[in-house]
Order: C-alpha cells, then structure tokens, then sequence
C-alpha cells in the first residue's frame, strides 16, 4: 500500500466529469459528444496517460539536473515565491502554447489537442507525449532561475488539473472571472477554426498574458464556435492522428530544394506548409475508406475494448511498483495495439482482425510466461492452433456482424 500511485484514481474523476457533463448536456437538450470523436479523443488521452509512467519521471530528473548545476539562484519555498512561481509557469506555458500554433515542429506535437470536431472534457485527453515534452523543455527556464524541482512539480500538478475544466460547452460566462482568468468562453475561443477567432486565448489558468501580448478575443454569441482544424482530419484512425502533421513535414522537408527553405519547414509557420501535401498522404497512406453507419455490435465492441484499455490504464498505474517489468511491457503492448485497433474499426478497416490475432498472441505469451503450468500451456497451444486453422473462417465471420449490417 506504501507504493501505490494515487494519481490513478484521477482517471476516476476524469470519467466522471465526462459522465457528468454528457448528463448535463443531454438534460438540457443538447449533444456535445459524438460518439467516434469522443472514443478518439479518449484513446490518445489513454495513450498519453500510459506513457506518462514511463516518462514522468525524467521530467522531474531533467529539472534536477538543470537545478543543481546551472542554477542561477536557490529560492526558498514562501507564500510569495509560491505565487512567483504560479505566475512564472503560467507565463512560460502561455508562450510555449503560443509557439506551438506558430512553430512548424511544435505544432506537429500540439495539433493532435486540435483535430476534434467537438469540445467537451474527452477534448481535455488530446495531449501527446511529445506535447508533454516539449512543455518539459520550456519549463525548464524554472529551475535555471532558481525554482527547486520539487516546488515545480508540485505546482504542475495543481496547474494541469484547471485546464481540463475549460474544455466544455455547458459552462457559460463567469462574470468577473472572464477578466483575468481562462474561462470556457475563453477556451471555447481557442479551439475554434473560425478565421475571427484563430490564434487566440493561448492562457491556461489567467488570461492576463493574452490581454498583455495581444491575443485575446471574446467569444461573439453572434458568431457560434466551429471546432477542430481549419481543414477538417476526417479521420479517427489513432495512428493517423498522432503523426500525420510530422508525415507532411517530413514530406515537405524532402522535396524542398534549398537549406533555407528545409529550415523553414521545420522552424516556419504551419500555413506555409504546402496544403496539397496531406492530400497526397492521405491517398497513399490512409487509404480511405466508404463510411457506412455504425450499427450496435461495432459500438458495443469498442465500448468494452475502451473500457478493457481504461482498467488496464488504471491498475497500471496504481501498482507501478508491483508490476514486474516483463508484464508492464506485455500491458503496454496489449493497451497500444487495442487503440490502434479501435480506431481502425472506427474507420471500419477489415484489417482490424489482424490486430485482433496479434493481441491474442500477446495474451497467449503473457500466460504462458507467467503461469508456467503444463495445461496452462497445452490449452493456449491448443486455442492458437484452433484460432490460426480457421482464421480465415472467423475473419469472415467478425466481418459479417461488425461490418456488413452497416451497410
């Protein structure tokens, strides 16, 4: 018990936020949640979440670092230095969040937050690894100034929980506090592709460095919010959504024809980026595919395949320090191959099962290894070869309920 990570249990209160907020939503008459987007948006928060464990802690190593050999001062924990420090991560996000929509390289770890159509709490769970570090990397001015570790990381603890609250329709105008703190209007302004809100209210707790820097914009009731990216992704393919802006800048890196112009893809703005690229990409890569209607089978099949990777999620996490590391990659494994397999049912590709089978596998190994028993291992060997010999007999089969009666 001494070991466990509590910081499981906000998975918790995440759901239960979303399930509160859909209640709300659906009582007042309205539908903020698409049933597509929402799984998407949950799978890169599960992603997210899951390497986290791993990585979380050399954020905190990466700040001690810098702390204890190029600090320019040590500053001790007051109430007035709490508050330097609350504004000082504040200010550091605002331009970390404002060059991540300016810069080509950062927008490639930031877009995935973007690529919603809807905005509500599963909105909140679009953030990458990559996007984690790149914070890391701006923050990392605290400890040079003299900020400990272990007051940084505290304090971004408190200061990432406010953010998720501010990803929601069903909240609207907060009277004085639309004066200097970020508000769902506010929020709502930002995730918004319409050309008079682009590139606004990068704040995450006060807006104050919007209204400073010049990039504030109140949302207009006269002009309704539109979200997602100014050209739609149309897409909920996990693997898609997660690299597809680095495949076009890895495309336009290639084909420019000069070093100033390959420094401008990678350091330039996202509009200069050739739109006829993600096109190109898309008809190679993506293979779109003629979107039928969701029946029941395929919605209940993703709504236990979700929940099996969300409990995964959680006992990950709550029993770090017990799990063995052979069985943390085996989860690991199991967890990213089922998000990429959703989102192919999503996108209702056949080539799903083929996911199917190679979890199946994953299983197969997990019990074999860690229930060493000779009719342990006699009966996985048996359903295998049962699986693999009418393979093709149950491909059909799944196929036939999840697919075709969507027609």
């Amino acid at each position: 018990m001494d070991h466990l990570n509590w910081i499981a249990l906000s998975i918790g209160g995440f759901l239960l936020f979303i399930g509160l907020e859909y209640l709300l939503a659906r009582r007042t008459g309205r539908n903020y949640f698409q049933f597509a987007e929402s799984v998407a948006n949950l799978n890169v928060g599960i992603a997210e979440r899951l390497l986290d464990i791993f990585v979380t802690g050399l954020f905190y190593f990466f700040f001690d670092f810098i702390y204890r050999n190029f600090a320019l001062s040590h500053i001790r924990p007051t109430w007035y230095t709490w508050f330097l420090l609350f504004l000082a991560t504040d200010l550091v996000w605002y331009w970390y969040h404002r060059l991540a929509h300016e810069v080509n390289i950062l927008w490639a770890a930031h877009v995935v937050h973007h690529q919603s159509e809807d905005f509500n709490y599963t909105v909140s769970a679009r953030i990458t690894v990559f996007q984690a570090a790149a914070r890391s990397l701006f923050w990392s001015v605290l400890p040079l100034i003299g900020f400990p570790p272990v007051m940084i990381t505290a304090l971004l603890l408190v200061h990432g929980l406010y953010p998720f609250f501010i990803h929601t329709q069903t909240i609207g105008r907060l009277g004085i506090l639309e004066y200097f703190m970020v508000t769902p209007s506010h929020h709502r302004v930002h995730h918004s592709s319409n050309e008079k809100y682009l590139d606004k209210n990068y704040g995450d707790v006060l807006i104050i460095w919007d209204k400073m820097f010049g990039t504030f914009v109140k949302e207009d009731n006269a002009e309704p919010c539109v979200y997602g990216l100014t050209k739609p992704l149309k897409s909920h393919s996990f693997l898609w959504q997660q690299f597809h802006f680095m495949l076009e800048l890895i495309t336009a890196f290639g084909r420019a024809n000069s070093w100033k112009a390959r420094w401008k893809v990678v350091f330039g703005k996202p509009d200069d980026i050739d739109p006829e690229i993600r096109p190109y990409l898309e008809k190679k890569l993506l293979h779109t595919t003629i979107t039928r209607k969701q029946t029941k089978g395929q919605r209940i099949y993703i709504i236990i395949q979700t929940t099996l990777s969300i409990v995964l999620l959680f006992l990950a996490t709550l029993l770090e320090a017990y799990i063995p590391a052979g069985l943390f990659v085996f989860i690991v494994l199991f967890i990213l191959i089922s998000l990429v397999n959703t989102g192919a049912i999503l996108e209702q590709k056949k080539w799903f099962f083929y996911l199917e089978y190679a979890r199946v596998l994953l299983l197969a190994v997990t019990f074999m290894f860690y229930v060493p028993h000779l009719y342990v291992f006699t009966s996985v060997l048996i359903f295998v070869g049962l699986l693999t010999f009418y393979f093709s007999r149950i491909e059909r089969s799944v196929h036939r309920w999840l697919f075709q009666r969507a027609r």
